[in-house]
């Protein structure tokens, strides 16, 4: 005799396996093979958790290519100034040879000695034919100065041309970069959208509770005991601006005032305590000076995963601020809660 299986128990069975159907069709196939496709909702948990990582690391890299892009246009635009400067020095070269040329053809046009042997004045010839040497002279060296600004000029132009080439291939790559975080996070809420209720209030519960144990193994290693529990001047600023921020959506590329990611947040919290750094969590963790995590505190900058893709500010006590990820707003959360790759301190 068969078992009679309960209702509710078809209905959550059903609602895994086309969940495993959709996360085993939602592979970018620019990655390796996932291997089997998630039998549980924790499986899917941990899919979800992998589409909206990757969909961090595009965005970093989005960042990374529009801060270039910014970067080349203002290389590009102080070139066109120079350039614009050389231009009108050459026509200023132009105006003096075009009067001096004139001078000259007051003059008579004739050679120097040719005047000094038919004038009737061997003083004023003389001093005619010294006047005219200097002023031979002066457009010799006009001329040589014309020559060198047009060199100049050229080479201006053509790094110019040069700037403008690598300012289009960065927002070739932006777009691209942009068109594949649309795509992940079109990917992950479509799972997300086909759990029914309660099926999104236990992927929350399992979300919640890797957090809690992946928190509790961190505090259990003593670390709270070691690090510092008072931030720095600029560091109190940063995060009396990060906790202003709490409850605005995560939007990939956003650095506020209305919406952030990892990075925007972070970076805009430094920015109003006065100290400017890298706009992505990735050049965050490789120009700003590395502390060990058991020295951190607050206002310090935690680094997360081994690509360097997330990025929160400490505030102390084992939690942390930051703009978690697509569907989400920024909160505070353990700092534990991740893999932690390192601390970084703007203000060292």
């Amino acid at each position: 005799m068969t078992r009679s299986t309960h209702p509710h128990a078809r209905r959550t069975a059903a609602a895994v396996a086309l969940l495993c159907a959709l996360t085993a069709t939602t592979q970018a196939p620019a990655h390796a093979d996932p291997g089997p496709a998630p039998t549980t909702l924790d499986g899917v948990r941990r899919q979800l958790d992998s589409l909206y990582h990757r969909a961090e690391v595009a965005t970093d890299k989005y960042n990374a290519a529009d801060e270039k892009a910014k970067a080349q246009q203002k290389k590009v635009e102080t070139l066109n100034r120079r350039v614009h400067r050389a231009e009108q020095q050459e026509a200023r070269l132009k105006t003096l040879l075009g009067a001096a040329a004139r001078a000259q053809y007051r003059g008579g046009g004739l050679p120097a000695v040719v005047q000094f042997a038919l004038s009737s004045d061997p003083r004023h010839a003389l001093e005619n034919a010294t006047l005219a040497e200097q002023t031979r002279q002066t457009t010799q060296d006009q001329l040589t100065e014309l020559e060198a600004t047009r060199k100049e000029l050229r080479e201006r132009t053509d790094q110019a041309g040069a700037e403008l080439n690598d300012l289009r291939a960065s927002r070739r790559a932006m777009q691209e970069n942009r068109d594949k975080i649309e795509k992940r996070i079109a990917e992950a809420r479509a799972l997300e959208s086909r759990l029914k209720a309660k099926e999104r209030t236990r992927l929350a519960a399992l979300e919640k509770k890797a957090q809690d144990e992946s928190q509790a193994d961190w505090v259990g290693t003593g670390i709270l005991n070691e690090v510092g529990t008072k931030a720095g001047a600029a560091g109190r600023k940063a995060i009396a601006y990060a906790t202003q921020q709490i409850g605005k959506p995560y939007v990939w590329g956003a650095e506020g005032p209305d919406s952030f990611d990892c990075s925007g947040l972070t970076s805009q919290a430094w920015l109003h305590a006065g100290i400017t750094i890298p706009r992505t969590s990735e050049l965050q963790w490789a120009r700003l000076p590395h502390v060990p995590v058991s020295q951190m505190r607050p206002g310090d900058l935690i680094i997360y995963f081994s690509d360097a893709s997330h990025v929160a500010i400490y505030i102390g006590n084992g939690n942390i601020i930051s703009a978690p990820r697509p569907g989400r707003d920024v909160y505070v959360s353990p700092a534990g809660s991740m893999q932690i790759l390192g601390v970084v301190r703007p203000d060292a």
